[in-house]
């Protein structure tokens, strides 16, 4: 597995754990609706990243969108549940626009691991 499959693998362990840490600090510490957003996007931007890894790794070896597509699902879902928990739980805003630069980086990930439907694969792809 290449690093840049690894670092997407990584990434979607560490967001799941903090999908489930935000899940479970909505129900026990904070009711804010802000961290069951959170939960949810890390969640699934988790599963999507490691779809896109797995795909990737389907095509073999060298670059494809769905490596592209998934770092920067990672990297979106990390930003918006980050800041959207960290806001809730500790009244702290990473930087202004961070959700939704998250969230527009998640939408992009996702239309770039779509345009893995049109790359050539190898032999009979």
């Amino acid at each position: 597995m290449n690093m840049l499959r690894r670092l997407i693998v990584l990434l979607a362990g560490l967001m799941g754990a903090a999908g489930v840490a935000a899940a479970a600090a909505g129900a026990h510490i904070s009711a804010d609706p802000n961290l069951t957003t959170a939960a949810y996007f890390l969640l699934f931007g988790a599963g999507g990243a490691l779809g896109a890894a797995a795909l990737a790794a389907a095509r073999g070896p060298g670059w494809s969108f769905a490596d592209i597509g998934g770092i920067v699902i990672a990297l979106g879902a990390g930003l918006f549940g980050g800041a959207l928990a960290s806001r809730a739980l500790w009244e702290i805003v990473l930087f202004p626009m961070a959700a939704p630069i998250g969230g527009t980086m998640l939408i992009a990930g996702w239309l770039i691991v779509a345009l893995s439907a049109f790359e050539r694969w190898g032999r009979a792809g």
